[in-house]
């Protein structure tokens, strides 16, 4: 498994969140073997971010660092994963606000046939431990009805811990063109379009304080975004640009069965 974290300036953030996440993987059969390997997109970072990501490079979980000088969440988590050769692909804050029991649930949510994965804050079950102002909550509840439209039966598109099948992440993401933080919101549109499999799953999640999103300035170009990328797959539909064969295994067949996805077409 890869897995993408991107980073704008978390020399603070970031090796807290690498060091925990090598422990899990040591300490857990949840992960895979060969050790997971970790890419940190430095998303145009001014501070040490990138030579913070490269100290807790170690065998026994590879920390590869990208440079992404595009700014925006989403220019960072395309760019990286475009960078992966994966079967199993996946993205997750650099903050560690979900707690990473996640990935064991993910896995198996994997093995059980769905092509994508994601944590959900709203999904019955989750604990949340939020610091948010009201005007980030109430930002909240509205981005999650406009965007029922795009991706209805989502209850929550922008929780940072998803996974992804590898091929099918990488032809997605080729044609996603959101770079901020509604980036989530064309992949899952997009995986839709290709009738890919999404499944949900509630987790832990802690607001970890030193966050650079602003409720006004990235609040109001998220929604901004929304709107793009409802008149970008209404003028481009998915169907008529890439075509997607999944072939599965019986979901029993493995803790994590090989699946790959046939992909023809492109931008």
């Amino acid at each position: 498994m890869q897995l993408i974290i991107p980073a704008f300036n978390e020399e603070g953030r970031l090796p807290a969140t690498l060091r925990a996440l090598r422990a899990y993987a040591l300490s857990t059969a949840a992960l895979p073997r060969p050790p997971l390997e970790v890419l940190v997109v430095d998303n145009a970072s001014t501070d040490r971010t990138a030579e913070v990501a490269r100290a807790l490079d170690s065998p026994a979980m590879p920390v590869r660092v990208l440079r992404c000088d595009v700014r925006g969440k989403g220019a960072a988590v395309r760019a990286g994963m475009l960078a992966t050769t994966s079967d199993v692909i996946g993205f997750m804050d650099a903050d560690c606000a979900t707690d990473l029991t996640a990935f064991e649930q993910a896995t198996v949510i994997l093995a059980a046939g769905a092509d994508v994965v994601i944590g959900s804050r709203s999904a019955e079950g989750a604990r949340t431990e939020s610091r948010h102002s009201a005007l980030r909550t109430v930002g909240a509840a509205v981005y999650r009805r406009a965007t029922a439209a795009l991706v209805p039966g989502v209850g929550d598109t922008q929780c940072g811990f998803k996974i992804i099948r590898g091929d099918l992440g990488r032809a997605i993401f080729a044609d996603c063109r959101t770079r901020g933080f509604s980036f989530d919101v064309e992949m899952l549109a997009r995986a839709r379009a290709l009738h890919a499999r999404i499944e949900e799953f509630p987790v832990v999640w802690s607001d970890v304080p030193g966050s650079t999103f602003s409720p006004v300035r990235h609040g109001l170009r998220s929604f901004a975004e929304l709107v793009s990328i409802q008149w970008r797959l209404a003028r481009r539909p998915v169907a008529a640009t890439t075509k997607v064969t999944p072939l599965r295994q019986p979901a029993a067949a493995s803790v994590a069965p090989d699946v790959r996805w046939n992909v023809a077409g492109g931008a």
